[in-house]
């Protein structure tokens, strides 16, 4: 064949391939929103429970990244296609016996590929996202937080019922859940801004128990709850004139005020306040720790996503790419062997330039596979050689 006829066969195959491209592109358009979804499903899970959505910031960003879905679903879908018609391509020049491997290098190139994406989506994304996006400590704290505020909330319905026992035991139990975090200790921070939030955040607390209290009780304490009431009060305007230090005194007289209501039952009320003064602590704590949030677009999480994808899937064809050099003689084990220290250097630089992460355990993740999808081609040239030495072991030999 002339160098045009080359030229036109590639130019038939590439048409073909983007002509398959396309129909299953547009089939793709149509489910675009949820596999976007389940593309940014290990994105989303590491965001908190409040905040797990995506922004977009131009009045098309969002419609871009859907159509940019189902473009990347059509070239996914057609990539045994456009295995097919490369391997066409290349084919004639071929041996006859080297051409037999087209089904078995389409097959399992697109296995490998699959295999690849895979375990991105599933093993790599998930840790990854949970080290960018996350503060160890916070996260801890604030699982500790949730499940304290739950029993919080009991406790307060129980004092409602009269039952201040039982909301005290609560209120132990979840102040033992509550610092359980090795510490023992849920410090405020220092700065005047916070601590002001963290006081007012008590006084809502001493609210909260002066309304249960009178549920409870009724008008038997009312003249308690009257004098705590004052006293709250007097806290609120000291809080209002900057003294913040007058303002924590006066509710602590108010809690104590506040255990008079039942005079059996004082310590009982002491721990549900404890529990509220607490989880205003810890609150704070926390909005101190994740003094940042995360804005993630949808565009730019989309791109860092298929990237991954993409040099995990290309990656997992390594074996197999090493196979078939090898079975084509252009390679040998004992090369890749020699140069095998080098390649664990090279992958461990690609690894680092991939990884959008610093930290050993996702480079860990990328950087493993590569070396052990290279240690899988250097043993399946090793193999291959084996087999092709006994064969030529086994045939007769030529007679002069």
């Amino acid at each position: 064949m002339s160098l045009m006829d080359h030229l036109g066969e590639l130019r038939t195959r590439l048409i073909r391939a983007v002509i398959v491209v396309a129909i299953l592109g547009g089939v793709s358009l149509f489910l675009a929103r949820p596999i976007f979804g389940i593309l940014m499903r290990p994105v989303l899970a590491a965001l908190p429970l409040e905040g797990r959505s995506l922004i977009y910031t131009s009045g098309i960003e969002e419609l871009n990244v859907l159509m940019r879905v189902g473009l990347y679903c059509g070239v996914f879908l057609a990539t045994p296609v456009i295995l097919w018609e490369i391997w066409g391509f290349v084919a004639p020049g071929l041996l006859p016996n080297e051409r037999k491997f087209a089904v078995p290098f389409i097959a399992l190139g697109s296995a490998a590929f699959l295999a690849g994406t895979l375990f991105c989506y599933f093993v790599l994304l998930p840790t990854m996202f949970q080290f960018l996006l996350n503060d160890e400590n916070a996260v801890a704290l604030q699982r500790r937080l949730e499940t304290a505020s739950v029993r919080e909330q009991d406790a307060l319905r129980l004092l409602r019922l009269g039952e201040i026992d039982r909301a005290g035991a609560l209120a132990k139990t979840s102040l033992a859940a509550l610092h359980a975090g090795g510490d023992g200790q849920l410090d405020i921070p220092t700065d005047v801004p916070k601590e002001r939030l963290a006081v007012v955040a008590r006084m809502d607390g001493m609210g909260r128990l002066i309304d249960a209290a009178y549920q409870g009780y009724g008008q038997a304490a009312r003249p308690v709850l009257q004098q705590v009431l004052d006293k709250r009060l007097a806290a609120a305007d000291a809080l209002e004139a900057g003294d913040v230090t007058k303002s924590v005194t006066l509710l602590e007289g108010a809690a104590a005020l506040l255990a008079g209501v039942d005079g059996s039952s004082a310590s009982q009320f002491g721990d549900v306040w404890r529990l509220e003064k607490d989880l205003t602590y810890g609150r704070a704590r926390y909005d101190a720790d994740r003094w940042t949030r995360p804005m993630l677009s949808m565009r730019e999480q989309l791109s860092l996503v298929l990237l991954l994808e993409l040099a995990l899937g290309i990656i997992f064809e390594l074996p197999l790419v090493m196979a078939l050099l090898a079975k084509l003689g252009l390679v040998k084990s004992r090369w890749l062997m020699k140069y095998q220290r080098h390649a664990f250097v090279v992958c461990l630089i690609v690894a680092a330039v991939v990884t959008p992460t610093g930290d050993a355990v996702n480079l860990s993740l990328m950087a493993g596979p590569m070396v052990l999808c290279y240690e899988l081609g250097v043993l399946a040239a090793w193999l291959i050689e084996k087999q092709r030495d006994k064969q030529l072991a086994q045939r007769p030999a030529a007679t002069p």
